[in-house]
């Protein structure tokens, strides 16, 4: 070996790092925590081995979970050189790898039966429900494919699926039997493709494997293209996926693995970690290396990461990896109390405007919670202050198919003339909007299958938001309800995705920002409520562990500001019955000035006047920025310019005038007079599509009248 190239190659790394990327040819297994550098350290381990000669470039298969990581690991080796004279090493998501191989193969193996990709088994699917005489709606047919992708990935044959869900205690949407049916029903139909056979996602793994299982040409000739393997996130490799990665090394040992079993977040779609966790058994020669040196976040941050999982129980806690700060240090942690939802959520919003106003960049700071129905009062908080935010990995609150659904519901509800006396109003509206939602999936309990429960907590936020509104305006109507969703639907159009992000603690696996707001932390929230069962007698160890593990990703996404917060009641004014999530036992420093347990933030009132400053109540006062009875400044001669260029341009577009804008949004503008984009989009109604299409032609009426 060649000392010089050797110090070449691990310039700028840690012993350990250097010591996986210098590891000898064969197995190793690289136990990586957060933020320890794990793709620098395994691209380089390509780069020594190819340098080296033990493999051509070519040779060497890197597979991934995420398109994007994949890309990321094709760049870092293009600025390594690797490949520069040759073919590239190939680094692919496992279902991109299979498609390649699948498409080489098939003929060799099947003839010329051809096949097509079923990227989208809904139709599929929800023909095989229609058969087996079990709900076609839509969240049962998600709900429904969510369970053909977990027995696929697990290896589950229709016939096993209910003795195996009853033993794996899985939270199945319906009857197993029924599941099995369907499931059965699924495949048979996918087998009678009319220009041949359908192969879904799953399907690529099966056939890959069983053509390199049961051909030995097939076999050999991919063994002879392919020495050296390196798999990413190894945690999160279902049986399916192990099974092909089984065939695709065959009897030799040339593999690399990266992983911590500590981050394992999606057991329900069939991950398991038992494949890293017994790796050194299955190769007892192998080389073990354990990346601890925390490159990401301050050693404030790291500490409360490490006694987050340190309180971890059961096998996969035995692997925890003690990690080491590297940055200089930076402020505590920060935990706050708050007495509802809608005081944690301003609250929150408060403190993101205060970073941002230390120059901490908006697209710098996330706010994770534990299910997407979380980010409603978060959103209307950030509007409030015109913070500007984007959603990832889901679609803001109003834009979510059963809200918009639900919403519809409550304008028919509106025009119906056969209502309850009392219900339209006050007290009664509140059990009117229940009523209203329940058809739509709003039951009493929680109910299981997951897309069933994230419909159920959305329309949960309606009621929500039905209660919070009813605080402010006792007599707060039907109709008056629909105008206030209308106008929080229409101001929550960030004009950028430059802003703050809010997404699931799920989403935000593989991501880092300068500052992390991790929200909601209640039991029955983090750790879910499903998690913790209702039978107090149940072993719901292996649930309630996985929660722990979700909560130390998120911690461990911080680099230096990290907030956490819960609420004691879910709506303002509420019975404060919940309490601090059994994961903090022992992590809030009630006696720490820096992180000790903050008073109750004011409650949010909501938009105020801004001419008395008064909370606005009702929706004509929030559109207009000012209470009824406050005087108006309105510019006649704008707001009738105004008037005539909206005629104009409802004429253009065939439509009615209120649909280009409303009166109360033209009389905002006409009292207002915004001189920009930033303004005008301050006003309520007017949000990113509106500004796209009216928005110079407003500014352009604006500033004429001024001149």
């Amino acid at each position: 070996m060649d000392p010089m190239a050797d110090d070449a190659m691990t310039a700028g790394l840690d012993p350990e790092q250097s010591a996986a990327v210098l590891a000898p040819r064969g197995p190793v297994c690289v136990l990586a925590g957060a933020g320890t550098g794990k793709t620098r350290t395994i691209t380089r381990r390509i780069a020594h081995l190819v340098s080296a000669g033990h493999v051509s470039s070519g040779q060497v298969l890197a597979v991934t979970f995420t398109a994007r990581a994949a890309g990321e690991m094709r760049g870092r080796l293009r600025e390594l050189g690797v490949g520069g004279e040759g073919p590239p090493v190939q680094a692919r998501t496992f279902h991109a790898a299979a498609m390649r191989q699948l498409k080489y193969f098939w003929p060799q193996v099947v003839g010329d039966t051809g096949w097509q990709l079923l990227d989208r088994k809904f139709t599929v699917v929800s023909q095989a429900a229609n058969r087996a005489g079990v709900s076609t709606s839509t969240d049962a047919i998600r709900d429904l494919a969510g369970e053909i992708e977990w027995a696929k990935g697990s290896l589950i044959a229709p016939e096993d699926y209910p003795r195996i869900a009853a033993s794996n205690r899985r939270d199945v949407p319906m009857d197993a039997a029924k599941v099995a049916a369907v499931y059965a029903g699924y495949e048979e139909l996918k087998s009678r493709g009319g220009d041949g056979m359908l192969l879904d996602f799953d399907d690529l793994l099966l056939h890959t494997a069983a053509a390199l299982e049961q051909h030995s040409s097939v076999a050999d000739e991919f063994r002879e293209r392919y020495r050296c393997f390196v798999v990413d996130e190894y945690q999160d490799v279902t049986p399916l996926q192990q099974r092909v990665l089984d065939a695709w090394v065959g009897d030799r040992d040339d593999l690399t693995v990266v992983g911590d079993a500590n981050q394992t977040i999606y057991s329900f779609t069939g991950a398991s970690p038992r494949y890293l966790l017994d790796f050194s058994r299955k190769y007892p020669e192998a080389t073990v290396v354990r990346l601890e040196r925390d490159y990401r976040s301050t050693p404030e941050v790291v500490s409360l990461a490490n006694r987050v999982i340190g309180a971890a129980r059961g096998r996969i806690a035995g692997t925890r990896l003690q990690l080491i700060g590297q940055r200089d240090s930076g402020p505590e942690p920060e935990f706050f109390e708050y007495d509802d939802e809608p005081a944690e959520a301003d609250g929150v919003a408060r403190a993101v405007k205060r970073l941002i106003s230390k120059g901490v960049e908006p697209a710098e700071i996330a706010i994770l919670y534990r299910i997407n129905a979380q980010s409603e009062a978060h959103e209307q908080a950030l509007t409030e202050l015109k913070i500007p935010y984007q959603v990832r990995g889901g679609e803001g609150f109003f834009t979510r198919p059963e809200v918009r659904q639900g919403v519809n519901a409550l304008r028919q509800a509106a025009g119906r003339d056969d209502l309850p006396d009392g219900s339209r109003a006050g007290d009664g509206l509140t059990g009117l909007v229940r009523a209203v939602l329940a058809p739509l999936g709003l039951t009493a309990t929680e109910p299981t299958g997951a897309q069933a429960r994230e419909k159920w907590a959305s329309l949960g936020g309606l009621v929500q938001l039905t209660e919070e509104l009813l605080v402010h305006d006792p007599e707060l109507t039907l109709d008056s309800l629909l105008g206030e969703l209308a106008a929080r639907a229409e101001a929550r159009h960030p004009p950028t995705v430059q802003g703050v992000t809010l997404a699931s603690l799920h989403a935000a696996k593989g991501l880092e920002w300068d500052a992390v707001f991790i929200v909601g932390l209640a039991d029955g929230t983090l750790p879910i409520s499903h998690a913790i069962g209702n039978d107090p007698s149940a072993n719901n160890e292996a649930a309630v562990e996985e929660e722990r593990r979700l909560l130390y990703v998120g911690v461990t996404r911080a680099r230096v500001h990290l907030h956490l917060s819960w609420a004691l009641a879910r709506n303002e004014g509420g019975r404060k019955s919940r309490r601090r999530s059994r994961f903090l036992i022992g992590l809030v420093p009630e006696d720490s000035p820096a992180s000790r347990i903050a008073a109750p933030a004011a409650k949010r009132s909501g938009p105020k006047c801004r001419i008395c400053g008064k909370p606005l109540i009702g929706t004509s006062a929030t559109m207009l920025g000012r209470c009824d009875s406050c005087p108006s400044n309105v510019d006649i001669a704008l707001l009738d310019a105004l008037k005539s260029w909206r005629l104009d341009k409802s004429r253009e577009l065939k439509v009615p005038a209120y649909v280009v804008f409303s009166d109360n949004t033209l009389t905002a503008i006409a009292e207002q007079q915004p001189q920009d984009e930033r303004g005008l989009v301050a006003i309520p109604g007017i949000g990113a599509k509106k500004l796209e299409r009216f928005g110079e032609d407003v500014l352009t009426v604006v500033r004429s009248s001024d001149r």
